[in-house]
């Protein structure tokens, strides 16, 4: 038996994906609150504060003009999202120099909280698979995929559409596949099931 990936739809991608844009949306009105802010009482120039402005401004104009961002767009979102990190660890930096500490800490968090958004979103943007090795199951995730040796697996239901794996944790995975199965792949996971987890299935 050869190693077998299958195209699955996750979950938590899926849950990544829609919220992105509100995500994107939160950074661009708080771009815009920070350059007004830093302009206004840090004395900062005219050109930092357009610059910022210019960002706000194509990221919102982005985010009205591309339904589905992380999955139409997954390069072009990943980079809004470094921006967006970027600018909010130099906020935080200003901010820290200056003595603004809650602001800067604040900021930071913030900064923080995107730089792991896109790390996520840059795993999400890849193909979410779940895959039949000699060794195991593995199953893409958020933010690190999962392994489940053959001796941590119960059970296995495959369908043409969908999939389940009952674990020795009592815990119940299940997933839709984003393509039906060939008769050769779903053939191809019973002989799995047959061989390491001693299940009897059909065909």
């Amino acid at each position: 038996m050869n190693a077998l990936a299958i195209d699955i739809i996750h979950p938590e991608f899926e849950t990544l994906k829609k919220t992105g844009r509100g995500f994107h949306l939160f950074a661009a009105l708080l771009i815009i609150i920070n350059a007004v802010t830093l302009y206004n009482k840090l004395g900062g120039n005219a050109i930092f504060l357009w610059c910022q402005i210019i960002i706000a401004a194509d990221i919102l104009l982005l985010l009205f003009t591309c339904r589905n961002l992380a999955q139409d767009l997954p390069k072009i979102n990943l980079i809004f999202r470094i921006i967006e990190c970027i600018i909010f660890m130099g906020v935080a930096t200003l901010l820290l120099l200056d003595g603004k500490w809650f602001l800067g800490a604040s900021s930071l968090a913030i900064g923080i909280a995107y730089c792991y958004i896109s790390y996520c979103e840059k795993k999400a943007a890849e193909t979410e698979r779940l895959a039949f090795h000699h060794s195991g199951v593995a199953i893409s995730g958020i933010p690190e995929g999962k392994f489940f040796l053959w001796s941590q697996i119960d059970r296995i239901n495959a369908r043409y559409d969908s999939i389940s794996i009952e674990t020795s944790f009592n815990k119940t995975l299940v997933f839709s596949l984003r393509h039906k199965l060939e008769f050769e792949e779903l053939e191809q996971i019973h002989e799995f099931c047959r061989y390491y987890l001693g299940q009897q299935v059909n065909g």
